[in-house]
């Protein structure tokens, strides 16, 4: 499979190896704005750029019928208009907020357990994300995913925000810290116990692994997908 890289970081530059190790060619490596020339043909774009260029990016392969699997954060309002662009021109796009197997079995766990949280209101809620230094956006796109999930199946919540829960808004701390690849943790608290759940990464490398996976996966597919649809089978 060839493989072009918008957004050629660190997560990019690990990505790049993983999908060398696992036979894949990579035909594009970059930090600017993709064309047909740059892309150099590929039969996927792997998108981890800045939430500033991301829809464009994404827009721009979409429109010309490139399939993309995209794990930038910090750009989700526009989201829904790249699912219509991917239905309009019938090709494919997949986001994920987090790509590690880890993270998905614990957005999993989080759906589970907060379905089961939702009749206890002595319980109150409160997410918490630790990042590297260098993110760029707070709160991470994980928290959200997991927040969103709350959200979903609890009716005292109508939103999240920034800090500690208040009212209807579901609180979420985005603490950054030097080289801290992503810690998550979400937490019910009464006035006599704490049920915490956790997912720390020790490193990058399971992110760039989903990633590719990812882009394996959605070959040949049209549609708008997410990690679920790779791990569990959804679609």
């Amino acid at each position: 499979m060839k493989i072009a890289l918008v957004g050629y970081g660190k997560m990019g530059k690990i990505i790049g190896e993983i999908a060398e190790k696992r036979g894949h060619e990579i035909v594009a490596k970059l930090n600017e704005t993709p064309t047909l020339s740059n892309l150099n043909h590929p039969d996927v774009v792997i998108e981890f750029s800045n939430p500033e260029v991301a829809f464009t990016n994404i827009k721009f392969c979409l429109e010309n019928q490139i399939p993309v699997v995209c794990g930038t954060t910090g750009w989700l309002q526009q989201k829904p208009a790249v699912e219509a662009i991917a239905i309009t021109h019938q090709t494919a796009f997949l986001y994920g907020s987090n790509f590690s197997l880890g993270v998905n079995l614990f957005f999993a766990l989080n759906e589970q357990l907060s379905n089961l949280m939702k009749n206890f209101s002595e319980y109150s809620v409160q997410l918490e994300e630790i990042h590297h230094t260098h993110k760029k956006d707070a709160p991470s796109g994980t928290a959200i995913t997991l927040a969103e999930e709350i959200i979903k199946n609890d009716q005292r919540f109508s939103g999240w925000k920034l800090d500690e829960t208040q009212g209807d808004q579901l609180g979420i701390f985005a603490i950054r810290e030097d080289e801290v690849p992503g810690t998550h943790s979400v937490f019910y608290k009464s006035e006599v116990d704490e049920i915490e759940i956790k997912h720390t990464a020790f490193n990058r490398n399971g992110f760039a692994l989903g990633a590719v996976v990812a882009a394996e996966w959605i070959l040949g597919r049209k549609g708008n997908f997410t990690m679920k649809d790779v791990l569990f089978g959804t679609k």
